[in-house]
């Protein structure tokens, strides 16, 4: 069907769609075919994807081999809805998952489905170190993101979109992330605390954080600061959470984002691209003597998409030797020099190159926030899409598949520094 409409169908989404559209509005145009790092629109137009889909798509648009697999399922009438019934295709994924990723790792974990969304990972998550410790509070920090369902909006740092909750957000404290305060150390801040009875803050049941900070502005946490949050939480017996969903599945390197800190978490929330294919999709990695949930207590009709499990197998086959990490890490290099020297050429923007592996970000200064959004804007009449991030939407964000070639990579960058030229010398 959209190949018979034109760009005037804009209107279509105006006409009929809630007012809380966004990326159509960042990105106006009906897109109608994608492939690998590049989409197009109905008329044709070509665009680099730095965006892939908000990083969902790992391993790009309608990745071949994945592809080949869904089609051969659907053709062979493989079962499409299950809830969580046993399937070949549940199995298969979960025997993969193990052998592929958490064995080689020497990681033990009990795998839950709990619903199709990160927002659901991060909910159930809650939900269990509620559970084992008997306790209410949890610790998140500033400029965190974790969903936008009632209890991951309340780990969340965004102003706006805790708002949007319309009730008061309970049983939560925020605490400065990595960096926050400058130089200073913000752990000795959280020791303070947890240790001083008359701070305020009880024992919690959990910490949650992002190794790498996607929404809230690519703020990457150093290895010994999270080193450092582990302690704590061994200490005072606080369940520790990782929340992967968009740092996960190779976006920093690794296929999970903390192991080069050397850290094992209790609960890791995975989303996005665990299915490969853009699939909707999301896993809790928990800890076997922290899995005490009783049958059903936290259930949900979509927790059985067998497509995305066989996707999902599919896309482990990425990670079962060294190679694709080290081809994502030759890939960062070139983002991260890239990043440098566009930070350099324009000084007056006073903007620093932010980031880990593929989920890199140029954030700009006081006072030049508002150049993010110019930039990105001129970047998609270019033929580049990429999204910002931040508080403020300071940040251009890089999210391209992790497949994408070095060409490619490259002509995006180069669209880039045109906008930033365009953009900044104007003004």
């Amino acid at each position: 069907m959209l190949m018979t409409i034109d760009q005037n169908s804009m209107k279509t989404f105006e006409n009929y769609e809630s007012q809380v559209r966004s990326y159509s509005r960042s990105f106006p145009t009906v897109f109608n075919k994608a492939k690998g790092s590049k989409m197009w629109d109905i008329e044709g137009k070509e665009y680099i994807d730095f965006f892939a889909g908000a990083g969902a798509l790992n391993y790009g648009h309608n990745n071949e081999s994945m592809k080949q697999k869904i089609m051969d399922y659907i053709q062979e009438d493989g079962i499409s809805h299950s809830l969580d019934m046993g399937t070949v295709a549940r199995a298969n994924f979960l025997e993969r998952f193990n052998d592929v990723i958490l064995k080689p790792r020497n990681l033990d974990y009990k795998v839950m489905f709990p619903g199709p969304t990160g927002a659901n990972t991060v909910e159930s998550a809650l939900k269990i170190a509620r559970k084992v410790t008997g306790r209410d509070t949890i610790i998140s920090f500033t400029n965190a993101f974790h969903g936008m369902t009632l209890g991951a909006l309340s780990v969340t740092g965004d102003s706006f979109k805790r708002k949007g909750a319309g009730i008061s957000l309970n049983n939560t404290v925020a605490m400065p992330y990595d960096n926050y305060f400058g130089n200073n150390s913000s752990i000795e801040y959280l020791k303070r605390f947890l240790e001083d009875s008359g701070s305020g803050v009880g024992l919690p049941a959990a910490v949650i954080l992002e190794t790498v900070q996607g929404e809230g502005g690519i703020n990457a946490a150093s290895f010994e600061w999270l080193q450092e949050i582990e302690k704590l939480c061994r200490r005072y017996d606080i369940l520790f959470i990782i929340d992967d969903v968009q740092a996960g599945c190779g976006r920093t390197g690794t296929f999970f984002s903390f192991e080069p800190a050397r850290i094992k978490p209790d609960i890791i929330c995975l989303s996005k691209s665990i299915s490969g294919y853009g699939l909707p999709m999301a896993l809790t990695l928990i800890k076997p003597e922290y899995d005490i949930w009783g049958p059903g207590e936290h259930n949900g009709t979509f927790r059985g998409n067998n497509m995305a499990f066989i996707a999902g197998a599919e896309a482990l086959s990425y990670w079962e030797t060294d190679e694709f990490a080290e081809s994502i890490q030759e890939k960062a290099n070139i983002l991260q020099e890239r990043f440098e020297k566009i930070v350099s050429d324009y000084p007056e923007l006073k903007a620093t190159a932010r980031g880990r592996g593929l989920m890199r970000g140029i954030a700009c200064g006081k006072g030049k926030e508002d150049y993010a959004v110019k930039i990105c804007s001129k970047a998609f009449e270019k033929g580049l899409i990429m999204e910002t991030a931040g508080p403020d939407d300071q940040v251009i964000k890089f999210l391209g598949a992790l497949t994408i070639d070095k060409e490619e990579l490259n002509k995006g960058l180069d669209i880039l520094e045109e906008a930033f030229k365009e953009v900044v010398r104007n003004n």
